[in-house]
């Protein structure tokens, strides 16, 4: 017994089996690089911003509560959305160079500019001696973590960063790929609301990344 089958249905199977293969095709293409991490704690301040208001961003009692975020949500909420993809490209090792002062906050990317603003960021309490979270989506994996803290003297709600406004304070060596990384910093002589500023030089690419995280040293 022979079954018929008409062009149309051929056309029709064709047209669903090309379908599935395109689909295939973007799953398979997909880059994972599109995920990304950040410093989960002391939380940096896109991170803080996303935690804090991220479900409940549209609350008019931010801008009361939390007027740093709210600035940042009005400015542009995919800086919180994209809390793990505040990365550039290429830089080499030059991160002064290529980051001007009052942009080390942002990475130096316009579309975070707000996390430069200055005013009364919300604050992590620390010690003198803290542990640095690193959230990894993509598991990259890190070449080195560079640790400063703000000077004694600097007024986060006053002033915007600049690099002559920091002090090293500790360069990590190697961490294998893995989600979360953690590692230990300790500083002596800080009181006070002051930035850690940590930069993430991922070991998969050329990729840096910047941040501040508000800490409270008591």
């Amino acid at each position: 017994m022979r079954i018929r089958t008409t062009s149309g249905s051929v056309a029709r199977r064709r047209g669903i089996l090309a379908l599935v293969i395109a689909l295939a095709c973007l799953f398979i293409w997909t880059p994972t690089a599109s995920a990304h991490g950040t410093i989960v704690s002391p939380a940096t301040r896109a991170y803080q911003c996303w935690k804090t208001w991220g479900n409940n961003h549209t609350n008019p009692a931010m801008q009361q509560q939390d007027p740093m975020c709210w600035q940042a949500f009005q400015a542009n909420p995919d800086t919180m959305w994209n809390w793990m993809s505040a990365l550039r490209d290429g830089l080499g090792g030059n991160f002064q160079g290529s980051t001007p002062d009052g942009q080390l906050c942002s990475n130096g990317l316009s579309r975070n500019n707000s996390l430069n603003n200055l005013g009364q960021w919300k604050t992590t309490n620390v010690g003198s001696n803290f542990t640095m979270h690193l959230y990894d989506q993509a598991s990259h994996g890190a070449d080195y973590f560079r640790v400063y803290v703000s000077k004694n003297g600097f007024n986060p709600a006053t002033q915007r960063l600049g690099w002559g406004n920091l002090d090293f304070i500790t360069q990590t060596g190697r961490y294998p790929p893995a989600k979360d990384i953690t590692f230990n910093v300790q500083t002596s002589g800080y009181r006070g609301h002051h930035i850690v500023f940590t930069i993430w030089q991922a070991s998969h690419l050329d990729q840096t990344y910047m941040w501040c995280s508000d800490v409270n040293f008591g």
